[in-house]
């Protein structure tokens, strides 16, 4: 069974009916391969707006909270990210909603309708208890998962019933409860739970109270100690955000790219004085990201925005296409795609009586960082650009030194980093040498299968078989944005750009290396003959310009710290520079 119910839940539902209530019970038959899924989403009112909760009978779930409901004049659509979850349908006349179901790179009808004897399951609820006996492993079990830098809780409730153990999971910091486990085994003091839907595995051992072991999920492995008290939430830190009320002008905007007939939204800040103000247009990395850039618990696009409107330059941030309040389709886009949103969001800064339109910049963040040169290649209106963590090497390229330095820091094995860096070297030549889909996936395919069998070191996940592998590999490969970024070479396109840069790099980025990053950029500038930029690699920052000690991902989340002063000064600084400097 593909995966349905994952361990992330945090959902976007949009909605609609023309003369209807959005209200009330929503019900349809998801078809994977051979089996059906039913799915009820049921849509109540409050005092602050919609809210919904999705069931999934068969797999004994009910409750699961979407964290965001609205809908337009025809089209519902709903998100569950961190599990790369989404939906979207149309409704018609007779109320019926025809859309696709999509997860991780696979499309599936679903039609839902309206009905009003929907049923609402219920699961037994299993009440905590100090058990008498100390091997008894029912009751309520709390631990705590540390992932990328992030504190995750979670709640397994553990029952038993004429010899036979059952289990449900709750997520309490992604809103999820009662998530069935498909199997639940305690012998010999040895538990084990799984949820084979989300390729989730638990299996630790009781002694003195406590379960000690791992939790699994993905091919990834983490230890986690369950015990019987409940764990309180962790607040993260975070210093640099700003506090409302802010010292200047703050206002949420739409605006539309009319090339792909999409409305964008975003905020816009200015100075609160009389003028006309520089701007930058603001820029996120890869992934579907907010108009904060929000990741790992820091909102670093929010802490720029903040310095430089304080600092007399405005500033527009926006959610990227088919993400958050943005409409359009993020899954089926490209970087040339993101390109033509940044030109939109230009335009728009254009209509706005505050804009000094002689000083628009462009601020952009990793992929970001690639999309700001492209657009200022072409559209004269860019005055100056900020790369910020950007790049001037292929796309294949970079993806074989991120994984490398990553895994090296992480304390892979050598021999290892060496067998993934030659078959992803040869995947990624195939993906340049075939532009044929088809074809590629076969090649990739039959690629994997021989090299499943001359190297039996290769890491293939427990229960899982080689074509599982394969199609997991595929479903992250194959999709328009991935096969794009591979085959992209970002030099050629920055010798054209002839207004202002900026480049900088943290010296401790691991997956945009500043050591060869950097000397592409310059390379490239002075090939084109651009006599206005500065490249500058600043010392002992990670990839999100934060001030760390290894550099890892995993530290991101962990760091107080959004944006260090020396990133935020320099930016600003040199922006201040080029307005007044450049005409």
């Amino acid at each position: 069974m593909k995966k349905i119910l994952l361990l992330s839940m945090s959902l976007a539902l949009t909605t609609y009916i023309f003369a209807q209530d959005i209200t009330g019970d929503w019900k349809g038959l998801l078809k994977v391969g051979a089996t059906q899924l039913h799915l009820v989403f049921h849509v109540t009112k409050t005092a602050s707006g919609l809210t919904t909760t999705m069931d999934s009978p068969d797999q004994g779930a009910n409750g699961i909270p979407l964290d965001k409901t609205s809908f337009d004049n025809k089209t519902l659509s709903f998100e569950l990210t961190m599990a790369k979850i989404s939906y979207t349908g149309t409704i018609d006349n007779a109320g019926v909603i025809t859309g696709t179901f999509n997860q991780s790179g696979l499309s599936f009808p679903l039609v839902l309708s309206k009905s009003n004897d929907a049923p609402v399951l219920s699961s037994p609820k299993i009440e905590p208890k100090e058990p008498t006996d100390p091997n008894d492993i029912t009751g309520e079990w709390n631990g705590k998962l540390k992932v990328s830098g992030m504190q995750l809780r979670l709640v397994f409730h553990i029952s038993k019933a004429e010899n036979a153990y059952s289990a449900t999971m709750d997520s309490p910091d992604q809103g999820a409860k009662n998530l069935p486990m498909s199997k639940a085994k305690f012998e010999n003091n040895m538990l084990t739970v799984e949820m084979a839907s989300a390729g989730i595995e638990y299996v630790g051992k009781l002694d003195s109270g406590k379960v000690t072991g791992t939790f699994k999920q993905g091919g990834q492995s983490f230890p986690m100690v369950l015990t019987r008290a409940a764990i309180a939430k962790v607040e993260m830190k975070r210093p640099q955000e700003p506090v409302k009320p802010y010292p200047y002008y703050s206002e949420d905007v739409t605006f539309i790219n009319a090339k792909a007939n999409i409305t964008l939204a975003g905020t816009l800040t200015l100075p609160k004085k009389a003028g006309k103000f520089p701007v930058v247009v603001m820029i996120t990395g890869s992934g579907a990201q907010n108009r904060d850039e929000e990741l790992m618990g820091h909102k670093p696009f929010l802490v720029i925005a903040d310095y430089l409107t304080r600092n007399g330059i405005g500033v527009l941030r926006f959610d990227d296409r088919g993400s958050f309040a943005s409409k359009g389709d993020f899954k089926t886009a490209t970087t040339f795609d993101f390109a033509t949103d940044v030109e939109a969001a230009i335009e728009y800064l254009k209509t706005r009586k505050e804009i000094d339109v002689k000083h628009i910049g462009l601020i952009g963040h990793s992929e970001g960082g690639i999309i700001a040169p492209l657009v200022a290649s072409r559209n004269k209106s860019v005055s100056f650009i900020v790369m910020m963590a950007g790049t001037a090497i292929p796309g294949s390229e970079l993806l074989i030194r991120q994984q490398e330095l990553i895994g090296r820091a992480s304390g892979t094995k050598e021999s290892d980093l060496k067998t993934t860096k030659d078959l992803n070297t040869d995947i990624y030549k195939l993906v340049d040498k075939i532009s044929n889909n088809d074809t590629l996936k076969a090649k990739i395919t039959n690629y994997l299968i021989t090299k499943s069998k001359e190297l039996p070191e290769l890491n293939i996940p427990e229960g899982k078989t080689v074509n599982d592998l394969i199609e997991l590999q595929l479903s992250q490969l194959m999709t328009p944005w991935m096969l794009n970024f591979i085959r992209y070479n970002p030099a050629p396109t920055l010798e054209k750009v002839q207004c202002a840069v900026l480049a900088i790099n943290g010296s401790k980025d691991l997956q945009v290396p500043a050591s060869v990053n950097l000397p592409a950029i310059e390379k490239a500038l002075k090939k084109g003959g651009n006599k206005h930029f500065i490249v500058k690699e600043l010392p002992g920052l990670n990839h999100l310009f934060q001030e760390c000690k290894t550099g890892l991902p995993a530290e991101y989340g962990e760091i107080e710290q959004t944006v260090s002063p020396l990133a935020l000064e320099t930016m600003t600084g040199w922006i201040k520079t080029a307005v007044n400097s450049y005409q």
